[in-house]
């Protein structure tokens, strides 16, 4: 077995195609659409490579690819961090543990010698993508840019030496129409709400980049203290609203006004995996008509961020914003919402959410090594 960086097109095509070659047996697996992994890993596509550094991986048996990894330097987070942290991302493996510590070494080495004293993963590539290793709830297909992984991983990332560093965790609510918000609940946001002068709405279409924007300025504002947090670039918050805008229900995406002032939102996106788990993650030939039709049916939503501006916590505005998209999601056809990810020690979001009766129901980990 040997490991070898990719560098030829052959090499890429293996590294891309790899995922779906292990997992299509998987009931729960969910191809990702190829298009967005291939503009994600190319430098001349996607912005995250402009304060980065990457290298991939593949593990090959004679001539047989059995795994992959990425090794990632970046900048941004020791920057904002200042810790010299790695991160290793995008990894798959055939249940085989030397094939895994081989590809985890090949990672460690090439951030260790960009000076990375740490190495952080799987992270693809950041907290502002997609991250995290399954390692309960495998029943359950993962939702829109949530990771899937089989159980196995878990044991061959541990048995290279890697310790956990933080649990994600995911909640699912179940928002059908006979399923109703408890009543003390209700009455506690509606008595919050006229004493705040806090109002709700929908995020405006015909201001859809604007409004996007002061999202994301919450956004770094509410989470630059979590862990894990890496601010988003001009160049990236530009690339996700382009992303985001051809899939949003702007009914699922909430802004908090206080006095007219924006201070916190909620931004749902529909699970389109739904729709992807029938086109296998391809565009052409048919790929396309299917995507049209089978959009139709999507009947989830996954909150993928909520945050209130610092000045307002413990204000009860967290509960307004999941109340209310308890009351539209069903409205507009999405009668299952997620929320994901929340941190494992995010004790105010987790007994809010358990208030509401919010199942936890997957957890997904971030391991850490000291090099």
């Amino acid at each position: 077995m040997r490991v070898i960086p990719v560098r030829r097109r052959s090499a890429r095509r293996s590294f891309l195609s790899l995922p779906d070659r292990l997992h299509r047996h998987e009931p729960a697996w969910v191809p990702p659409l190829l298009l967005d992994l291939k503009n994600l890993l190319n430098p001349a596509k996607h912005p995250f490579h402009q304060h980065a550094a990457v290298e991939y991986f593949l593990a090959l048996r004679a001539k047989e690819v059995v795994g992959r990894i990425a090794a990632i330097v970046n900048h941004q987070y020791v920057s904002f961090h200042k810790r010299p942290v790695g991160f290793f991302g995008f990894f798959e493996s055939v249940a085989d543990p030397a094939v895994a510590s081989a590809l985890l070494r090949a990672a460690e080495g090439w951030v260790a010698e960009r000076g990375m004293s740490h190495i952080h993963g799987p992270m693809n590539f950041s907290t502002n993508e997609m991250c995290g290793l399954l390692v309960d709830g495998f029943e359950h297909p993962p939702m829109l840019m949530m990771p899937y992984n089989p159980a196995y991983y878990a044991e061959l990332i541990e048995v290279a030496g890697y310790r956990k560093a933080k649990d994600l965790l995911a909640y699912l609510i179940d928002v059908r129409a006979d399923a109703t918000p408890p009543a003390r609940l209700v009455r506690g946001v509606e008595r919050l709400q006229r004493a705040q002068r806090v109002t709700i709405r929908p995020l405006n279409r015909h201001r859809f980049e604007t409004e996007i924007s002061q999202v994301f300025a919450l956004y770094q504002q509410a989470w630059q203290h979590n862990w894990g947090f890496v601010p988003v670039t001009q160049a990236e918050l530009e690339h996700f609203v382009k992303q985001v805008r051809r899939i949003a229900d702007p009914r699922l995406c909430l802004i908090a006004e206080l006095e007219g002032q924006p201070v916190g939102f909620a931004l749902a996106l529909p699970d389109y995996n739904q729709v992807l788990r029938r086109t296998n993650g391809r565009l052409l030939p048919f790929g396309w008509l299917k995507l049209l039709w089978y959009r139709r049916s999507v009947n989830a939503t996954r909150i993928l961020l909520l945050g209130l501006k610092p000045g307002v916590r413990l204000r009860g505005l967290d509960a307004m914003l999941y109340l209310k998209l308890w009351q539209e999601a069903p409205k507009n056809g999405y009668p299952y919402v997620e929320c994901s990810w929340i941190l494992e020690d995010n004790w105010p979001m987790i007994r809010g959410l358990e208030r509401m009766g919010a199942e936890r129901y997957k957890t997904y980990r971030v391991y850490e090594k000291v090099l």
